[in-house]
Order: structure tokens, then C-alpha cells, then sequence
């Protein structure tokens, strides 16, 4: 056989050999080209896994690999609720509830506004039940029928409240010209005061006052008209007020118990229980405060209207039902009244009067703010004084003149209402929370003090 034959055959292993080396090179290189680059198209295919460029796998589609060793490390984000700090959280949470609280009064208030009259007759007639309710159940423990009881109570009662309206405008009607003369007197000693007084006021100064109060009295004569008409409609709608008032009191003074039964049918099952262990003592607050002012302001009235009376003050009994009106309306109303007997006596009496006519107000209204209203009142119907205030300033707001008066009681029976209302929850959670057992049951024996009996046991 020949050599020539054999040399090709191993040239031709040879290159065989050299070929499958650097076959197996290149596939080394390429496998280090893809693991620097992760998201090589080259390792996906349409629906196999990684490396298969024919798309045939056993990977679903969408399979992305896991990333390499030396990629950084990516903390998973939070919860946003939790990326949120626990203080802004909580006042998220507590201002959306004040934003419904809000929206609920502002819708409140809207209501109340429109039908004005109709609760400001009905919330009278409260408070004028409150004050005569408990004549009705006396007259009703001493064998009087109800209804009888009921009907001689509110007679005498708006018999007694129409004597007192029309006796301060008889006193009044009496009495104008005579007080218009000694304002008028007032005035001209006033004008001579001021120009003797080291004010260095001219004749002049005073004409130019006088004459601009007439041209500003003469040029908003169109405002004193049309304030003259809505009088008128302001005396028809009182008068509706007042029918109103007088109805919803005899109802009230008759069925208030049934009344109260059907509104508790309103409340939810749940809450029913405190709400009706609230209304009775609601209602004992609300009759409390308004027969305790009652007496307070007929003390006022009396002392102050004997106090200028004595110091030749002219209308004192005007003046003194005046002090007696006004004593529902607190703080404000004392004030109001007062001001306006030392008006009086100052444009009728003079400086020295209307001095003496202070310090009689001024003493009257501290006896009564520090040893009257504590005495009569109670705790049961004690207000904060700054409570006082913001009420009657709030009500004026809303409701005017009505409004400052029903704000004090109102304040008074929520605080009452709010008080009860709170121990009723802490008495139901208590009473249904788990007894403790085992160690802590006898923990709490042990803690416990001793009942009368026991105690007297071991005397």
C-alpha cells in the first residue's frame, strides 16, 4: 500500500481536530458574552427558554432570568400606607371625621336657619314647660286631673307673662313724654358740661355734631322706612311665634311623657339605653337652671328697681321689669340693663345719681354672680364662665336676641347629657368586659376591699 495515502489521511485528523477546538473556543466565548449581558435577545425566544434560538423550551413565555452575582442588591418597595408617618396618618384619619363633623353642623345650622321661628317658639315652649311643669304635677299628686292641671297651669302662666308685657308698656306709654323732656334737660346740661370742661369743646365743635347727626338722620330716611315695614313684619311674625309657643307648651305640659317615649323609638337599639337615662336628667338641668334664674332675675329686678327708686330715678318699675327681662340673657343682659338705668338716671338725675344708680347695679349683680346663683342654681346647672360667653356670643350670632337666651341652657343640658353619657359607657364596659380568672381572679380578691359584713365580721 502506498505511503503517500496514510500522510493525507493524518493531515485530514489533523485539521479535524484543530476545527472541533476552535468550535469549542468559540462557544466558550460566546457563553462569557452572555453571562456580561443578561438581556441578550439572543438567549429568548418567543416561547422557549433562555438559549434555545429555535424558540423550543420547557420555560414559559416571558421568562426572565435571575440577575447575575455582581448586579446591587434593591430592597422591596413598602406598603404606601406604610411609607406614610404615623403622625400625618393619625391626622388624616382624625381630620376627614372633623371635616364630616363640620360638614354635618354646617348642614345643621342651614336647617335651623330656615325655620328659624319654629324652633325658636318650640325651644320657648320648653323652657317655659320646664318652668311650669312641676305645678302640673303637684296639682296632679293632690287628685287633679291631668288635663284640668294642664289647663289652669298654662292659663295662669301666659296670664302672668301677659300682665308683665303689658304693664312695661303702660309704664312706658306713661312715662314717655315725660322722660323725652328730661333727656332733652339732660342733653342741654351735657352740652353746658362740655363746654366748661378742660376738653376745650367750642360752640362750634357742638353745632357741627348736631348738624351731622340730622343730615345723616335725613339721608337714610329710605333705611328708617324700610326698617319701619320690616317692624311690622317682625310684630307678625312674634305673634305667630308666640301662638306657636303657647300650643307646644299646653302639648308638652299635657303628653311630654308620650312625647318622649316615641322619640326614643327614633334613637337605634343600641344607643337607646343611655339616651333614655340622659333625658330625665337632662330635663331635671333644664328645669333647674330655668326656675333658678327665674328667682335670681326677680331678685335683681326688685333689689335694683328699689335702689333707684329711692334715688328718684324716674320709670323704676320699667326699668326693673327691664333688669328682670334682660337677667335671662347672662353676663350680656346684666350688662345691657344696667348700662341702661345709669343712662337714665345720668340724662335725668345727673353725674352724682347716675354714679350712685352704678354702684347700687354693680352691687346687686355681685351678691347675685357669687352667693345667689351658687345657692339656687347647683352644680347640677353650673357653666364655665368662658363657656358662657362663647354660648350666649354663638347663639346671638345664629339666632339673635332668642338665640343668646336658649344658649346657656342648651350648653348646660349637653354638658349634662355629655357627663351621663360618658359614665353610662364606662359603666356598660366595665360590666361586660372578661372576669378575670385564675391568678388574676385571685389578685383581684385579694385587691378588693372588704363589704360591710365582712368588715363587721371581724369587729
Amino acid at each position: 500500500m502506498s505511503r503517500v495515502p496514510e500522510w493525507i489521511d493524518r493531515l485530514g485528523a489533523g485539521l479535524t481536530g484543530w476545527g472541533r477546538e476552535l468550535e469549542r473556543r468559540r462557544a466558550e466565548a460566546e457563553a462569557r458574552d452572555a453571562d456580561d449581558d443578561p438581556l441578550d435577545t439572543r438567549d429568548f425566544g418567543n416561547s422557549g427558554s433562555p438559549g434555545s434560538p429555535d424558540g423550543e423550551g420547557t420555560q414559559p413565555a416571558g421568562y426572565v432570568p435571575a440577575p447575575p452575582s455582581y448586579a446591587p442588591a434593591v430592597t422591596a418597595r413598602p406598603h404606601p400606607a406604610e411609607a406614610v408617618p404615623w403622625g400625618m396618618r393619625v391626622a388624616a384619619e382624625a381630620g376627614w371625621r372633623l371635616l364630616v363633623l363640620a360638614g354635618t353642623l354646617w348642614v345643621l345650622m342651614r336647617v335651623i336657619s330656615a325655620v328659624q321661628l319654629v324652633v325658636l317658639a318650640f325651644v320657648a315652649a320648653l323652657l317655659i314647660t320646664a318652668l311650669l311643669q312641676p305645678t302640673v304635677a303637684r296639682l296632679c299628686r293632690h287628685g287633679v286631673p291631668r288635663g284640668l292641671a294642664t289647663a289652669l297651669t298654662a292659663i295662669l302662666g301666659f296670664v302672668v307673662m301677659g300682665l308683665i308685657g303689658w304693664f312695661v308698656t303702660w309704664q312706658v306709654m306713661e312715662n314717655i313724654d315725660n322722660l323725652s323732656s328730661q333727656i332733652q334737660d339732660g342733653i342741654d346740661e351735657l352740652r353746658r358740661w362740655l363746654l366748661n370742661s378742660p376738653f376745650h369743646v367750642t360752640e362750634d365743635q357742638i353745632n357741627d355734631i348736631a348738624q351731622n347727626l340730622r343730615e345723616a338722620v335725613s339721608s337714610n330716611t329710605d333705611a328708617i322706612t324700610s326698617a319701619g315695614l320690616e317692624g311690622v313684619t317682625v310684630i307678625v311674625e312674634a305673634l305667630t311665634g308666640i301662638l306657636l309657643a303657647m300650643f307646644s307648651t299646653l302639648f308638652l305640659l299635657y303628653d311630654g311623657e308620650r312625647i318622649w317615649q316615641w322619640t326614643l323609638k327614633l334613637v337605634p337599639e343600641a344607643a337607646r339605653p343611655g339616651v333614655a337615662g340622659a333625658g330625665p336628667r337632662a330635663w331635671r338641668t333644664l328645669t333647674a337652671y330655668v326656675r333658678g334664674t327665674v328667682i335670681v332675675a326677680l331678685i335683681d329686678a326688685i333689689f335694683i328697681g328699689l335702689g333707684i327708686y329711692f334715688l328718684d330715678v324716674p320709670m323704676a318699675v320699667p326699668l326693673a321689669v327691664f333688669i328682670f327681662l334682660f337677667a335671662f340673657v347672662p353676663l350680656v343682659g346684666a350688662v345691657v340693663s344696667g348700662a341702661l338705668a345709669v343712662v337714665v338716671a345720668l340724662v335725668t338725675q345727673g353725674v352724682f345719681t347716675a354714679v350712685m344708680t352704678l354702684v347700687v347695679v354693680l352691687a346687686v349683680q355681685q351678691i347675685e354672680g357669687h352667693i345667689l346663683q351658687p345657692f339656687i342654681l347647683g352644680r347640677a346647672v353650673r357653666v364655665h364662665p368662658l363657656a358662657v360667653v362663647l354660648s350666649v356670643a354663638a347663639g346671638g350670632m345664629v339666632a339673635g336676641i332668642g338665640g343668646a337666651v336658649v344658649a346657656v341652657p342648651l350648653a348646660a343640658v349637653t354638658n349634662t347629657v355629655v357627663g351621663y353619657l360618658r359614665a353610662h359607657s364606662r359603666e356598660t364596659s366595665l360590666r361586660y368586659a372578661p372576669q378575670p380568672r385564675g391568678v388574676a381572679a385571685v389578685g383581684a380578691a385579694q385587691e378588693s376591699p372588704p363589704s360591710d359584713d365582712t368588715a363587721g365580721g371581724h369587729k
